[in-house]
């Protein structure tokens, strides 16, 4: 029988099938971080046993991290019980753990892939929602709850129904100025936050093929925003090339071997799926959100729908314009802004902050603008120093602050104050999310610069090299 790609790795991995009801699925890789964990931990414990498989579980300290002096104890107390724990837990356990001071922290989801964990047809879970970040590598990756983080820690399994499959196809070529980014909150526009539900998506298309690795990720990560259990994409060339060499990819016959394996993963050309859609690349521009979720977004030169044109509830609509302070019709370039955020592990990676710096090179921050640049992992820290990128940050007046979640949310001391309006290339825009009564507008990290040094939002490709080529 034809099957999809998603269909290969997730029949590979189902230990027992339960009739009318779900798989006990094998888990490859499980990702734990300060949040999710203690209580599984603690649960555990109580039950009196050990983790079953610590090689497969891998610690890393991120969102309760402070993103400056981070040779100091952390301040808040709740943030350092929760970072302690994690050291405990991983200690008692024999789990790997790249805590604070660690030369391999960074955001799971950054370094995850950084150091070879993530691999094509893998299964990999981690409480938290963009775990569905790795299936960039064509691996099946999902984010789980407390209880079953706990369940994955004794068992290496856990009881998951198998989704339903969507493909969404993007085809043609991405124009100027438009990255994966904007590829991935226009398709989120398209669907709303729950197009997606219950699906677990296949990106295909030749803009999916064209896209660096690191941009794939950035596409499976906002998967979830759509409502999807995961996405992912089918491994090729390209991350084969960027998976070998790393600490824990296979070498020698062992890799020789997982080439072989993961040379199959891709769809069967007969194979169906229970959704399928189509975009046209040329459709899509630098985008921008304008409401209270990751569906409210627009191309960035239009204008805020009116409610009686859109799905949905009206006041629902209504209310989420009053929180941002906005009103139907309004135009989105020139609105003032207060902060600009990038990093988290959305837009975390190298190939961010190259592209930030890309605009903000031989100009200046605006005065008024707070800017927060939190790279995803200490690689992405000494990338950005070997690469002379550190050099134009600090000539454009900005700073590099020390690797963490930061600003996506609002659980350590990067919060956007109540009223303040922050571009960020973060994940969530909810009310909120990034402290409280803070209104987000999330974007790319081209259209970041492009605030920060204008002080308002600006369609980025007024500010770039070739724009009238």
């Amino acid at each position: 029988m034809s099957k999809t790609l998603f269909d290969k790795v997730w029949d590979s991995h189902v230990v027992k099938h339960v009739e009318d009801g779900p798989d006990v699925l094998f888990i490859d890789r499980h990702m734990v971080h300060e949040v999710t964990s203690p209580v599984a931990f603690l649960g555990i414990e109580n039950r009196g046993i050990d983790v079953l498989y610590p090689s497969k579980t891998f610690a890393t300290a991120d969102h309760n991290t402070p993103t400056i002096n981070q040779h100091l104890p952390v301040a808040d107390p709740l943030s350092a019980n929760q970072l302690k724990a994690l050291e405990e837990n991983a200690a008692k356990h024999g789990i790997s753990h790249w805590g604070l001071g660690h030369e391999k922290n960074g955001i799971v989801h950054v370094v995850g892939p950084e150091y070879g964990i993530t691999q094509p047809g893998a299964t990999i879970v981690c409480g938290d929602s963009h775990t569905s970040t790795h299936g960039a590598f064509g691996a099946i990756a999902f984010g789980i709850g407390t209880s079953e983080v706990e369940m994955v820690l004794a068992t290496q399994c856990i009881m998951q129904p198998k989704p339903k499959k969507m493909r969404i196809n993007v085809k043609g070529e991405l124009s100027f100025g438009v990255t994966p980014k904007d590829v991935a909150l226009y398709i989120i526009s398209k669907l709303t936050t729950s197009g997606a539900t219950g699906y677990f998506v296949e990106y295909a298309g030749d803009v999916f093929e064209n896209m660096t690795m690191e941009g794939r990720m950035t596409v499976c990560n906002l998967s979830i925003e759509m409502g999807a259990r995961g996405g992912m994409i089918a491994p090729d060339e390209k991350t084969f090339e960027y998976v070998k060499g790393r600490e824990f990819t296979p070498t020698g016959a062992a890799w020789d071997k997982a080439m072989a394996y993961w040379k199959t993963l891709k769809t069967d050309d007969d194979a169906v799926f229970d959704k399928e859609l189509t975009f046209d690349a040329a459709d899509i521009e630098p985008m921008i959100t304008y409401g209270t979720n990751p569906g409210m977004g627009m191309g960035i030169s239009k204008s805020i729908p009116n409610a009686e044109d859109l799905e949905g509830g009206v006041a629902t609509y209504k209310k989420s314009l009053g929180y941002m302070d906005f009103s139907e019709g309004d135009d989105m370039i020139g609105k003032p802004i207060d902060f600009v955020f990038i990093g988290s592990c959305t837009n975390g990676r190298i190939e961010d902050f190259r592209a930030f710096a890309s605009i903000i090179k031989g100009r200046k921050k605006a005065d008024h603008v707070t800017a927060w640049l939190v790279p995803g992992s200490h690689k992405v820290e000494a990338a950005i120093k070997e690469e002379g990128i550190l050099d134009i940050i600090h000539e454009a007046g900005f700073e590099l602050r020390e690797p963490g979640c930061s600003a996506c949310l609002a659980m350590n001391d990067d919060k956007v104050p109540a009223g303040k309006l922050a571009v960020s290339t973060s994940n969530r825009n909810f009310e909120g999310r990034q402290g409280p009564g803070s209104r987000t507008l999330l974007a790319s990290p081209l259209v970041a610069a492009a605030a920060a040094v204008t002080g308002k939002v600006t369609d980025p490709r007024e500010l770039m090299e070739n724009a009238n080529a």
